[in-house]
């Protein structure tokens, strides 16, 4: 079982109320079982919303509230589904596909928290709490190697 950022699959879920969808990503859950997940979302935070980046330890939005620990809960919760749902069907969970640079799902490089665009290294909530249960995550801009 694999898990994939809900916007990567066409859900409008995206702070601004988009989406990311990206068919690639599409065409290889055609194939294989995943559940998708929006950690963002998981938190009850609006859709839109301001962006968020990582600042530090913090999350802060770009009107300066901190969304740090929405975050947090949203990453629990959605890590907390991901792993019932691979208890009740019987798989191990062996890989993420998450959206790259977000301040939840990034992996290996993250916006740097100034809203400009300029990427730093670093991994959103989500994409940290899944590394340290050792899942490898990665982002839609790699090729999907499973």
């Amino acid at each position: 079982m694999y898990i994939v950022s809900g916007c990567l699959l066409g859900h409008n879920c995206k702070y601004n109320g988009g989406n990311n969808r990206n068919d690639g990503v599409i065409d290889f859950c055609k194939n294989h079982r995943y559940v998708a997940v929006c950690p963002e979302r998981a938190a009850n935070l609006p859709c839109p919303r301001p962006p968020a980046e990582k600042v530090g330890n913090r999350i802060l939005s770009k009107t300066g509230e901190d969304v740090t620990e929405a975050f947090v809960r949203g990453a629990r919760i959605s890590m907390s589904m991901c792993n019932e749902m691979a208890k009740i069907s019987g798989e191990e969970i062996e890989g993420a596909i998450l959206k790259a640079n977000s301040p939840s799902c990034g992996s290996g490089k993250i916006y740097d928290g100034t809203f400009s665009g300029v990427l730093t290294e670093g991994s959103g909530v989500f994409a940290s709490m899944l590394a340290a249960q050792g899942i490898e995550v990665i982002t839609e801009k790699e090729k999907i190697k499973w």
